[in-house]
């Protein structure tokens, strides 16, 4: 039975950390059970270039995964591999007061979702590694109760995507859309902004990119295989993008009537509001691109004053809707 891959990377780094001094090629190979498995003894027919692709492959990913390995050369030419113990250790965690309380308000952030038994347990170890004890970091600035609600099943594959860099495929169904559409996307990087997730990412049908609101993916979210085929930005304006939707970065201003009692989104970024009575309201909001589509989930609480051809675009989002 082959050995996996991860045991014969855990087994050749603990061989370079546990040796004192720099074991060649020949003597790791003999050392391993997953190269003797693989290859058998050193000189074994048609295996040594096999062999070093591997060793050469398994080197490559430990240190990536930040083991420092030296290479050291003898006297008799012969090159041989070790990690020093020293070269390996972290330096010593000291956390003050206020730090580990940050630590804590960031761990209870995470409480809803999946990852708060490894927040949990990252300060568990944080605490043995000499966290203040003095200091409970869950009871600190025990006033604020931070919360990241994460209630759409899309979250957690596509958090997991954004980090692998794996392309994916949902269905996803706009704003003015009665029916979803299947979207294949490269996933760059998630971001909660009032209340709700959004994902940026590279939309391959479209040849650009994209910005997603989680609750309208439905059903699964499925891994592709390959790899991205857009460069994925330094950075990525996913609350920029979002706000130019909601209009909170245009200059220009909307007139829309409002039922009384409703609408608070609205209402909070509204610049002017004037009671006209009879149950309705009249407010001005910034006027941006998307504006449409968001006055459009209000359905008959709001009505569009000007431009006229903000008020049309919501009319023909709102037919395409009764159409469908």
């Amino acid at each position: 039975m082959a050995i996996a891959k991860a045991e014969r990377l855990m087994n050749l780094a603990l061989c370079l950390l546990g040796t004192r001094r720099p074991l060649s090629k020949r003597e790791l190979r003999a050392s391993i059970e997953a190269y003797v498995e693989a290859f058998g003894p050193e000189g074994s027919p048609g295996t040594d270039d096999s062999f070093n692709r591997m060793f050469e492959r398994d080197k490559d990913d430990l240190r990536e995964l930040g083991l420092v390995i030296e290479t050291v050369e003898s006297l008799d030419g012969e090159v041989g591999y070790l990690a020093r113990r020293d070269s390996n250790r972290l330096p010593p965690i000291t956390l003050d007061a206020e730090e580990a309380a940050a630590l804590g308000l960031a761990a209870k952030v995470w409480q809803q979702a999946r990852l708060a038994g490894a927040a949990s347990g990252a300060l568990q170890k944080l605490r043995a590694a000499g966290l203040p004890e003095d200091v409970d970091p869950y009871e600190a600035h025990s006033a604020l109760e931070p919360r990241i609600p994460v209630h759409e099943a899309a979250f957690e594959p596509l958090m997991l995507a954004c980090r692998d860099r794996r392309p994916v495929v949902f269905d996803y169904r706009k704003a003015n859309a009665a029916q979803p559409e299947q979207r294949h996307v490269e996933p760059w990087a998630l971001e909660c902004w009032r209340g709700h997730w959004y994902l940026a990412g590279f939309d391959r049908d479209r040849g650009a990119e994209r910005v997603f609101r989680l609750s309208r993916i439905t059903g699964k979210v499925r891994s592709r295989g390959g790899k991205f085929t857009a460069p994925v930005p330094d950075v990525v304006t996913v609350r920029e993008t979002v706000a130019s939707w909601a209009g909170e970065t245009a200059d220009r201003t909307a007139v829309i009537r409002l039922r009384s009692g409703a609408g608070y989104p609205l209402r909070a970024r509204a610049t002017a509001v004037r009671e006209l009575g009879d149950g309705w309201d009249e407010l001005e909001i910034p006027y941006g691109h998307g504006l449409d589509a968001w006055l459009v989930e209000f359905g008959p609480d709001v009505i569009v004053r000007e431009p006229a051809e903000l008020r049309a675009d919501v009319v023909d989002r709102l037919r395409a809707v009764a159409r469908g």
